[in-house]
């Protein structure tokens, strides 16, 4: 299956570089990417459409793995890094650092960073007490990220009009106006962290079935949550700096990655490739299935939005919540 979803990814990546005003050939696209000067494809392919497909690659790749890190870490679907804020941290740095400081892209990328960073060590910190609890931790997440909101919404309110543009990306998350130096950050980023996390994955795995469990097995526990949390968050807050934050990948990446997978595989590289699935489609679908444009966050919000509900209806009928 993971084969199914890798070879999936790559056709929905030709689709991003062949699709558009004007359709090009596999033959054009080939010949852009080895190189050579092809009239007409250099320019749209090479300079708008490849640097698009690698931000919707990378950034979907990010937010599939990150999300299933933290739902299988933390042993609940709604634990992701949308629902509990981590995203919505970054964020509001990144918009701060645009509309109050006017700062560059790389400055960006790095108070993005940094706000996810807080984030996560302010949501823990609150959550913490007694004994650790994962429903205490959720919402004090989903607090945290209701105040992030008020927050760029009172940015968004006093920022000049020519800054709200790119300040309202991160808002809706897409991958319009992607450039390749652009993406170098991200690129690094996933490339350094993803086989940290990888490397983590049999420990991700003892970590599911609970702190005790984990504990007689040998697993260091807190020194594994500290790795897996950093390790996810740099790429998360990186993604999220390059595309903005894309609604519920994170959220949907994981479980529609274990449904495919089954019990008894990681779910880390498929949960990625599931990310980049969703990006893509969805971006595509944005571009070319209504009259009007939609960024790729408004079609991944219409996708998770139903799901979410009906978890949550699911999980109160459960007793979970």
């Amino acid at each position: 299956m993971t084969i199914i979803l890798a070879v999936l990814s790559l056709v929905l990546a030709g689709a991003m570089l062949m699709l558009g005003n004007t359709i090009y050939p596999v033959s054009d696209v080939i010949g852009v990417l080895m190189g050579e000067d092809v009239s007409g494809a250099s320019f749209a392919v090479g300079t708008i459409r490849l640097p698009r497909m690698i931000a919707g690659v990378f950034a979907g790749f990010a937010f599939g793995v990150a999300g299933h890190v933290f739902q299988t870490m933390l042993r609940n679907p709604l634990a992701n890094p949308n629902v509990i804020g981590i995203t919505a941290g970054s964020s509001a740095a990144a918009v701060f650092s645009i509309i109050v400081l006017q700062a560059s892209s790389t400055f960006v990328s790095v108070s993005s960073i940094i706000g996810g960073l807080v984030t996560v060590l302010v949501i823990f910190t609150l959550s913490r007490s007694t004994s650790f609890s994962i429903g205490r931790l959720i919402l004090v997440g989903i607090g945290i990220q209701a105040m992030l909101n008020a927050v760029v919404s009172y940015l968004l309110l006093i920022g000049q009009e020519n800054d709200i543009p790119t300040a309202m990306r991160w808002l809706t998350g897409s991958l319009n106006g992607a450039t390749t130096e652009g993406l170098y950050p991200l690129i690094i980023t996933v490339l350094i962290f993803s086989p940290i996390i990888l490397a983590l994955g049999r420990r991700l795995d003892m970590l599911e079935l609970g702190e005790q469990a984990a504990t007689s097995l040998g697993i260091n526990t807190s020194q594994t949550r500290f790795l897996l949390v950093v390790s996810s968050v740099m790429i998360i807050a990186l993604a999220t700096a390059a595309t903005g934050p894309i609604a519920f990948i994170a959220f949907l990446s994981g479980p529609i990655a274990k449904r495919l997978v089954g019990v008894g595989f990681s779910g880390t590289i498929p949960a990625g490739l599931v990310g980049i699935i969703l990006v893509l489609a969805s971006d595509l679908i944005g571009q070319f299935a209504f009259t009007a444009r939609y960024p790729v966050g408004v079609i991944t919000g219409i996708i998770g939005a139903p799901y979410l509900i009906y978890l949550l209806i699911r999980m109160n009928q459960k007793g979970d919540l």
